[in-house]
């Protein structure tokens, strides 16, 4: 596997990275989230081992940027953070698998071959459709009737988020997740992103967001 490791860690970087190369894997390094970016933007990786406590930001942003773009690269959140909520946000965000620090270096070894073996049996392509909305994840392309939305990057976040599982009944606090990152002090500034998708799609689509009040948000036909 051709893996990247992105740790700031020194000590924990040169285990994983000595111990992964000498079981045959290749692996390149980043200690932030631009650097592993840069790498990101310019190599296919077979999967991440990602940390999330790393000097420009939580790693769980770039997971969440790659699903948004329609990566599929298999993600192992590596973290000392050993919560339930903090696992439960790490899925949220797209990574595949959570491992906590300290760790045993054969069992992340196990579980990015697991990951890669159910990659390889993914669907390809970043394609979301619902109806005759649209949405192309690599060209971030919302069309509705083959017609081009012009919609601000929050609210194609949303949209994808929503294109993702059509119908499906998402909480205030995933979809503020989706768009932002993290929850907002605020249910005004996720209104704002849902009356602006919602303006985009207009009245004559036959599909819009509907609000199941006091619970959620789901995408529907009508």
């Amino acid at each position: 596997m051709h893996l990247l490791i992105v740790e700031d860690d020194r000590t924990i970087a040169e285990n994983l990275y000595e111990y992964l190369e000498a079981r045959g894997h290749q692996c390149d390094y980043a200690d932030s989230i631009a650097s592993a970016s840069a790498l990101l933007a310019r190599t296919a990786f077979d999967a991440l081992v990602l940390d999330r406590n790393l000097p420009d930001g939580d790693g769980l942003a770039l997971a969440r940027r790659l699903r948004t773009e329609g990566r599929a690269t298999p993600i192992l959140v590596l973290t000392a953070r050993d919560t339930l909520e903090d696992k439960l946000l790490g899925f949220e965000a797209g990574g595949d698998d959570y491992l906590v620090k300290p760790f045993a270096l054969q069992e992340l070894e196990v579980r990015l071959l697991a990951l890669a073996r159910r990659s390889a049996n993914r669907p390809a392509g970043p394609l979301l459709q619902y109806g005759a909305l649209r949405f192309n994840a690599a060209t971030q392309e919302l069309r509705l009737h083959d017609r081009l939305l012009a919609l601000p990057p929050k609210a194609l976040r949303l949209v994808a988020e929503l294109l993702a599982q059509p119908e499906r009944l998402f909480s205030r606090r995933e979809l503020e997740i989706a768009v932002w990152g993290h929850e907002q002090d605020s249910s005004d500034n996720l209104r704002s992103v849902l009356h602006t998708l919602r303006r985009g799609l207009g009245d004559d689509a036959h599909i819009e967001v509907v609000n199941v009040h006091g619970i959620g948000y789901k995408l529907v036909s009508r």
